[in-house]
């Protein structure tokens, strides 16, 4: 028998919901008192977070469908109209990517379709793409046409049945805190649907409505141009280039890069660049998951003697890279390793094109603060600026726009889940911007005879060797979560953290749940705190750093270790070996998987 709550919330949802798929679902499950269905329908409402809403496809408040569109847009729609005077005069753009659900009636251009018609419906105009796009389109369009803020649907590399709803601010950034809190106050108190929100053709007749896609598709390639720097020699290149989208969105959209670059296009996986929201040939549509998205790719390229592989994920906002090596073997990037490249690529080019000594002391880069530290030793020797941030794109996307307002360059910002932003043009992650510059380095290092690999190695032996390793458990208990880091900050007795690591000495803690640092002198941590996720970073005695946190979108407790060793220390066979031995400590004594029953990530 379901509990009285869940069946009145099922009655007030069938007197709105008018999507009859959604609506059937609801009234079977009422009809055969379901009360575990029922449950996972209408417990509680999808959390609006700094990264949207992210869930499965279905039935209910706690699921992504029409009438959870309807909910959040109007809550957005009315917290925007609290926070800018002038919202209908300048409007906001919506994007979607090909995600679709049959049996719930979901797929993210209906989802695109309602969130338009909210606005509309209150007189404010919108620029909705007529078709898919790239999510970096989103915030470049914000800022390209000064708009107050936009909205991507997409759920990114998720597995196929969920979807997403992500918001950016008139910055052209993701939202912060406390934005967050105020939409979801929002759509607390928004939740009727107002008199013409399931009207749909209001999008097709109204004057609010504007479709930027022709317009975007021009203005955005002529703008990433600004980072082509050697032209003939993309237009004579003996390298060959495979792409794949896996079943996204990007495969004309790198073909677009391509050409503004003045390449020959890249080959793309015929099997995959279809968008199909089936992703029927992969497990799981994420290209960080590693080599068995790429299986199709490698066959190919072998088929085709291509050396150089781009994979992007299913909403092109990040980038794999993989080449093939002179033992036949292909070496997969790390998201740490292709940032070592593109910030030594990107610094290189700029230096080239700033011949004044003084100019550098405006220049920035920046990545998170799991991210490898490889920028930081290069900005040391090169004498720009680097800064870390927390996790996310958000955090970089904001501060690169304040260091752009101050008057500063911010060439380049990476995270190490293979996100890049390798143009100030988009302030978030950007996998086409960086596909084709990722394309314009490897042909410029062919002409010295030299493979990405080479030139990663001597950018180690100029800069020092960093080598880094990240992985993750599963653990669907928010409760064992919450145990496994209140342990560690009370190990030996409350409120100490642990002094050692097996053999590996703890020589420094940061606590960036509770806002605790031993490394400062009043041992408040610097970059921001939140008490909602956790997040704590290891420093220890040999150079090694490892971090252990949460994660906001999945089940996940990841960690990244890395070992950093100062310049001309070269025994990189040594420091992984080193820093395998510091990561099995970590699971082992940090993690404790099978006490606290974690399963560990399928190879």
């Amino acid at each position: 028998m379901a509990a009285p709550g869940l069946t009145e919330a099922a009655a007030q949802w069938l007197r709105w919901d008018k999507n009859t798929k959604t609506s059937e679902i609801v009234k079977q499950l009422v009809a055969e008192k379901n009360a575990g269905e029922l449950q996972k329908c209408f417990s509680s409402r999808m959390e609006f977070g700094t990264a949207g809403l992210r869930a499965a496809m279905g039935a209910g408040i706690s699921h992504m469908n029409d009438l959870t569109i309807i909910q959040t847009t109007q809550g957005f729609c009315r917290y925007l109209e609290k926070n800018f005077s002038d919202l209908k005069k300048r409007g906001v753009v919506i994007g979607f990517d090909a995600r679709a659900h049959p049996s719930s009636g979901s797929s993210s251009k209906r989802f695109a379709r309602l969130a338009a018609t909210t606005f509309i419906s209150q007189g404010i105009p919108v620029y909705l793409f007529s078709n898919i796009t790239p999510t970096p389109f989103v915030p470049y369009t914000i800022t390209h046409l000064k708009l107050s803020a936009g909205i991507m649907i997409t759920a990114s590399h998720n597995p196929k049945q969920d979807n997403g709803y992500k918001v950016y601010w008139e910055n052209g950034a993701q939202i912060t805190s406390p934005h967050d809190k105020g939409i979801s106050q929002a759509i607390e108190e928004n939740q009727e649907p107002w008199p013409q929100a399931w009207d749909d053709s209001l999008v097709d007749s109204s004057l609010l409505l504007h479709d930027p896609y022709v317009t975007i598709n021009k203005d955005y390639f002529k703008d990433i141009q600004k980072h082509c720097f050697h032209r003939n020699i993309n237009k004579e290149t003996k390298l060959n280039f495979i792409h794949t989208s896996v079943h996204g969105v990007g495969h004309e959209f790198v073909q677009s890069a391509f050409k503004a670059f003045d390449f020959k296009p890249p080959l793309a996986v015929p099997e995959q660049k279809e968008p199909d929201p089936e992703f029927p040939t992969v497990k799981y549509p994420n290209p960080e998951e590693g080599k068995g998205v790429l299986t199709l790719s490698f066959a190919l390229a072998e088929k085709e003697g291509a050396g150089i592989i781009l994979a992007n994920d299913p909403d092109a906002d990040r980038l794999l890279v993989a080449e093939k090596q002179e033992s036949g073997e292909w070496k997969v990037f790390s998201g740490n390793e292709l940032g070592a490249l593109l910030g030594w690529w990107i610094f290189t080019c700029w230096k080239n094109q700033n011949q004044d000594p003084t100019a550098i002391k405006d220049v920035y880069m920046l990545s998170s603060t799991v991210s490898s530290k490889i920028l930081r030793a290069i900005a040391l020797k090169e004498g720009f600026h680097f800064e870390e941030t927390l996790t996310g794109f958000k955090w970089m996307g904001n501060r690169a726009k304040q260091l752009t307002d101050q008057g500063k360059t911010v060439l380049f910002a990476f995270e190490e889940a293979i996100g890049y932003m390798c143009s100030p043009v988009v302030l978030d992650k950007d996998g086409v911007s960086a596909a084709v510059i990722t394309a314009e380095m490897s042909s410029w290092l062919a002409t010295k005879i030299l493979s990405l690999s080479q030139q990663l190695k001597a950018i180690y032996d100029e800069y020092g060797y960093h080598i880094t390793k990240a992985s993750y458990f599963i653990c669907h208990d928010p409760k064992t979560i919450k145990e496994l880091f209140e342990k560690l900050r009370n190990y030996d007795g409350k409120n100490t953290y642990p002094k050692s690591c097996g053999k590996f000495k703890v020589s420094g803690v940061r606590d960036l749940t509770t806002g605790y640092d031993s490394s400062q002198p009043d041992q408040k941590a610097v970059l921001p705190t939140s008490k909602s996720s956790q997040m704590i970073t290891f420093t220890f005695a040999n150079g090694g750093v490892a971090t252990m946190r949460t994660s906001g979108t999945e089940p996940k407790i990841k960690y990244y270790a890395e070992l950093c060793a100062p310049p001309g220390n070269s025994d990189p066979e040594q420091l992984k070996k080193e820093l395998d031995e510091l990561v099995s400590a970590i699971e082992e004594y940090f993690f404790q998987p099978e006490k606290n029953k974690l399963q560990p990530k399928a190879e």
